[in-house]
């Protein structure tokens, strides 16, 4: 089983990227895939997360507004879109599996590879 990130990059301050992660070898029903990043110097921090058995979602405070978390099952595939990017966004964005819910889960969780996020002029 794999989670694949990708869509990382270098964009202006109030840019837009898409993240993506992709799992393989395991169907994402019954899970929650989340979005973590880690900034140089900094403690990782949970950005968002979405239960794929009912779509909902929750966000990082200061992502509000800002980034969209979404899933396409015909592509076992979930998306982190983010706008109005700002330069402390800038870090390693990795997304994570977990058995469940985002508001419960349990199992072990599986990480997927890093996605460096640099916004910068």
């Amino acid at each position: 089983v794999q989670l694949q990130a990708s869509g990382g990059g270098l964009v202006q301050p109030g840019g837009f990227l898409r993240l993506s992660c992709a799992a393989s070898k395991f169907m994402l029903a019954n899970y929650a895939i989340g979005w973590f990043r880690q900034a140089p110097g900094k403690e990782r921090e949970a950005v968002s997360c979405i239960s794929t058995s009912d779509g909902s979602t929750n966000y990082l405070d200061s992502v509000k507004g800002r980034f969209t978390i979404s899933i396409e099952h015909a592509k076992n595939t979930v998306y982190l879109q983010m706008s109005s990017l700002k330069p402390e966004d800038t870090a390693v964005y990795y997304c994570i599996a977990d058995r469940g819910t985002c508001g419960y889960t349990y199992g072990i969780r599986l990480w997927g590879n890093g996605t460096l996020v640099t916004v910068s002029s």
